[in-house]
């Protein structure tokens, strides 16, 4: 059994950082190109939702990590809200 479960531990998952949302028109959507800027309604030094199973576990601020950029976290949700996240 604890074989199993460090198993499930070794896991790979999708994470998502979430910049912003925003509603287009299918037209919009169809008329991007290379180059199309999308404005978010938030500003560029607003928090940044981190997204499991597209379900939010915690917050954080964007940050340059050599020539890549990462996310500082900066709130966090619970062991069992992440577990839940994890869930479906």
């Amino acid at each position: 059994m604890a074989t199993d479960f460090k198993t499930i531990l070794k896991l790979s998952v999708p994470v998502i950082v979430q910049v912003g949302e925003r509603n287009l028109p299918v037209d919009d959507v169809l008329a991007l190109g290379p180059g199309a800027i999308l404005e978010m309604d938030k500003s560029s030094e607003s928090e940044l939702a981190l997204l499991v199973n597209n379900k939010p576990i915690a917050k954080g601020t964007a940050v340059k990590v050599g020539e890549n950029f990462g996310l500082k976290i900066v709130s966090i949700g619970t062991p069992r809200q992440r577990v839940e996240a994890l869930a479906t």
